[in-house]
């Protein structure tokens, strides 16, 4: 299975997730079962634990960076898109962040709109160019 398709059923079980507040796990083996895949053991199973064990601190990235916006009040599917990418660009160092970035805007566009593709795009930018050139800690 191809990175995009783990991406997809990630994205899926969190939506699911977000909106039922089930248990992750089973959700994620439902996903995969759906997708005829065996076990939660793969690239989804990774996204998917990472994020929610990082959920406040890319929750707390992402109100920062989406002025007047704040996570709750976002579309279910486009905070569980931003959650998968700022997760992937700050925790996920095999995955360039130029790929995490086109791959959210391409999930936003299927799943979304294109006006959540140029938001998640504009957000997402703004986080790596932080991550990549990080404010000093005082």
């Amino acid at each position: 299975m191809s990175r995009r398709q783990e991406r997809i059923i990630a994205l899926l079980a969190l939506y699911q997730w977000d909106i039922t507040g089930g248990d992750l796990t089973a959700i994620l083996e439902r996903a995969l079962a759906e997708a005829g895949v065996g076990r939660a053991d793969g690239f989804s199973a990774e996204l998917v634990a990472g994020i929610a064990r990082h959920k406040q601190e890319l929750d707390d990235h992402v109100t920062r960076l989406a002025v007047d916006w704040r996570v709750e009040r976002m579309a279910v599917i486009d905070r569980n898109i931003l959650r998968l990418a700022a997760y992937e660009i700050i925790h996920r160092h095999d995955v360039p962040v130029s790929v995490a970035i086109n791959e959210a805007v391409e999930l936003a566009k299927t799943f979304s709109t294109p006006e959540a593709a140029r938001f998640i795009n504009g957000i997402l930018g703004q986080l790596a160019r932080e991550q990549r050139d990080p404010a000093p800690r005082v």
